[in-house]
């Protein structure tokens, strides 16, 4: 299909080989991103109806600055302001960390097990909690509020800069999920709701460190936050400290569900198995069909 706008056209396709020869794996998509934000679009595909008149005589010196920033790797999402997760487009920014696809899974997780759980304890509990730990972007506890009948949706960060962008995310999607500053590995977080919530889900730092000169990481992995990315040598230090939070957090038949690295499966596992509390210990895989996350229910007595 023809462009309207041969200039428009011009200037992607030189973006687009500018992004392959950067290394960056998605060349084409973001260099219509770029574009359709920066034209106020929220789909690339209408660019190719813009006649030249409609395009503002700024545009051409404002996505020559934005091709140069993802040309150094800084991350599309901080470029473009925001971020897909699922149903909800959330704002992220330099400090937040930036939602992945993969934690998708873990929220239809949470949306379909909190409703099979809602139908088994119906007419028994009188409240549901969920508590989201290191909720970042907000994307998992909004995310999770949008699609279930819960009474209360808690999510947690270290960060008060996190914090600040999860209550404006929630804010922006008419959500009333509570957002709180606190350290998920605390023994004491939110103590009065103890043995009270009827599912924890976190995706939590579990990245073994690597320095930046390793290279064996993406160079926009660098532009989250280290204390959302990295957990120690082996990525595992947030997972420890968690674990026993949510057991304590958890009412009996409560369900856990976490998120970690695809090199940590096994280890993530064998510590929910080993907090003694918990059964039906189980892998769940993202969508390239890599272990990704444990789940598991508390034992009732």
């Amino acid at each position: 299909m023809r462009w309207n706008s041969p200039e428009l056209a011009s200037l992607i396709d030189d973006a687009r080989r500018r992004f392959t020869h950067a290394g960056i794996a998605s060349p084409d998509v973001d260099a219509t991103l770029i574009a359709a934000a920066l034209l106020g679009e929220s789909s690339h595909l209408a660019l190719r109806f813009y006649s030249p008149e409609q395009i503002p005589s700024s545009f051409t010196v404002a996505y020559e600055a934005a091709v140069k920033r993802r040309e150094k790797r800084e991350p599309l999402q901080h470029i473009i302001g925001s971020a897909p997760f699922g149903i909800l487009d959330l704002r992220v920014g330099p400090g937040v960390f930036i939602p992945r696809p993969e934690t998708e899974v873990l929220a239809e997780w949470a949306v379909t097990e909190f409703e099979k759980l809602s139908e088994e304890y119906e007419g028994q509990q009188d409240e549901s909690i969920i508590v989201d730990l290191g909720t970042g972007s907000g994307a998992l506890a909004i995310y999770i509020d949008q699609r279930v009948q819960a009474d209360e949706v808690i999510g947690v960060d270290l960060s008060p800069v996190a914090v600040e962008a999860a209550m404006d995310n929630a804010h922006e999607h008419g959500s009333a999920v509570r957002i709180i500053e606190g350290d998920m590995t605390d023994p004491d977080l939110l103590s009065e709701y103890s043995g009270r919530v009827a599912m924890v889900v976190s995706n939590p730092p579990y990245v073994p460190f690597a320095p930046q000169e390793s290279g064996l990481l993406d160079p926009e992995v660098y532009h989250d936050p280290e204390t959302a990315v990295f957990s120690g040598k082996d990525g595992m230090d947030a997972i420890r400290g968690l674990i026993p939070v949510a057991a304590r957090l958890l009412m009996p038949g409560g369900l856990l569900g976490i998120e970690h690295d695809d090199s940590t499966a096994a280890v993530t596992r064998e510590l929910v198995e080993k907090q003694g509390c918990f059964e039906h210990v189980r892998n769940l895989k993202d969508l390239t069909g890599r272990d990704r996350f444990v789940t598991a229910s508390k034992v009732q007595p």
